[in-house]
């Protein structure tokens, strides 16, 4: 049983699973599936149960003591009554949208948050092979070949913008209040990609900032926001505080429901 403190080893379990998810998911993805769809009306398939199975059973095996907020699990009722000073979220398939869709911009998310904070996270995009990871003070794109093993890594960090920014927006998810904030921004070039892979183009300096004035869960973004914050950006809501992580109880929302947030390099 590993220690939540030893933030090396969970970053290799957490690429370790996010591999060993993403085969699934791709298997998945070329043998055919079902669509069915949740109480909130959103798409779900076996690829989704089947990676979120692998990756709870290991994260259990390895930090028992540690509360997993899993998006099947809470779908289906399944929600930690405590949630502690650390705690993994887990989005199995991020972009479902995208994996029905038959696009390639779909992703694996794992995320430990300690304090509200997210510190150490893993985001793998299985049909393109590229994988993102993050722990305090470093952030790496790692490269995943056919067999999905890693065949290298290399650091990454944010860059001071500099007009005309490249601003990072939902494919599946844009409204009126990002298109009017894009224009704020006047000149920005948009790069328009799904799910957390945008957390990861601000992360690796091939975009700007990532404006979200949509809905999203905790799940969806922990991962991406570490990888980010490892990278020396922010993600701020819009009254400027650190989008936090845990949040239950809202008043007037669901429980791990985030608000509107801007995340952004330098």
């Amino acid at each position: 049983m590993a220690a939540v403190s030893d933030e090396a080893g969970m970053l290799a379990l957490f690429e370790r699973l996010a591999l060993e998810a993403g085969r699934e998911i791709m298997r998945v993805f070329h043998a055919g599936y079902a669509v069915h769809e949740k109480a909130d009306a959103s798409p779900v398939t076996e690829a989704d149960r089947r990676a979120e199975e692998i990756i709870l059973s290991g994260l259990r095996a390895a930090f028992p003591a540690t509360p997993c907020v899993a998006e099947e699990e809470v779908s289906a009722g399944i929600v930690p009554v405590e949630l502690g000073e650390a705690f993994f979220l887990i989005d199995p398939l991020d972009g479902t949208k995208e994996f029905v869709n038959r696009r390639t911009d779909f992703t694996v998310n794992i995320a430990l948050v300690r304090q509200g904070v997210p510190e150490i996270g893993v985001v793998f995009a299985p049909c393109t092979g590229r994988l993102y990871s993050g722990q305090p003070g470093r952030a790496e794109a790692v490269q995943v070949d056919a067999e999905f093993h890693i065949a290298g890594r290399r650091g990454i960090s944010v860059r001071t913008g500099v007009p005309p920014l490249a601003v990072v927006a939902s494919r599946s998810h844009n409204t009126p209040e990002t298109e009017a904030y894009i224009r704020s921004l006047g000149g920005a070039e948009i790069v328009s990609v799904g799910s957390s892979l945008k957390f990861c183009l601000v992360a690796s300096a091939e975009a700007d900032i990532y404006p979200r004035f949509g809905r999203t869960m905790e799940w969806d973004t922990a991962a991406g926001d570490a990888v980010l914050r490892a990278a020396g950006g922010t993600t701020s809501t819009l009254d400027s505080a650190p989008l936090s992580y845990g949040k239950r109880g809202q008043r007037g929302d669901a429980d791990f429901a985030n608000p509107h947030f801007i995340a952004k390099g330098r």
